[in-house]
């Protein structure tokens, strides 16, 4: 099940401009920076409310899709990244109704998640991305 919004992904050509914008004059706190190397990315993460956070992105080492993605529409709005606690669960119900996905299984994420991204065509241009924490959706033994 869709739990909340994570983050709002935006790509940046060059991260270290990207953070001065966004912590000095956005006064947006940075948490701490990762590189996603399943992702080739490095990704920023600054808290904004609750769980959700801002995350400025950049293809790590030149490499990886983010570099098309730079080419071809340049910085901005990447993704919007929901937390669900059921990852295959939502991704089985949405295949049977039509949605299509980036890939066909799920891949590692930062923080140890587990991600799929559902292909633009079927969220009306928007790329999505649903995110499963480790441990999210597991029961205890005794069936809590």
């Amino acid at each position: 099940m869709i739990l909340s919004l994570d983050h709002v992904a935006i790509v940046v050509p060059e991260l270290s401009e990207a953070l001065e914008r966004f912590t000095r004059d956005l006064g947006i706190a940075l948490d701490h920076v990762e590189d996603v190397v399943a992702a080739q990315t490095r990704t920023a993460f600054l808290p904004v409310a609750g769980p959700t956070t801002i995350e400025l992105i950049t293809p790590l080492q030149g490499e990886g899709p983010l570099v098309r993605a730079l080419e071809r529409r340049g910085p901005g709005l990447h993704h919007l990244c929901f937390c669900t606690d059921d990852l295959d669960g939502d991704v089985a119900r949405l295949r049977q109704r039509g949605w299509r996905f980036t890939t066909e299984a799920p891949t590692p994420g930062a923080h140890g998640t587990q991600v799929m991204f559902i292909h633009p065509r079927s969220t009306g241009g928007v790329l999505i991305e649903l995110a499963q924490r480790p441990g999210a959706g597991e029961h205890s033994p005794d069936g809590a």
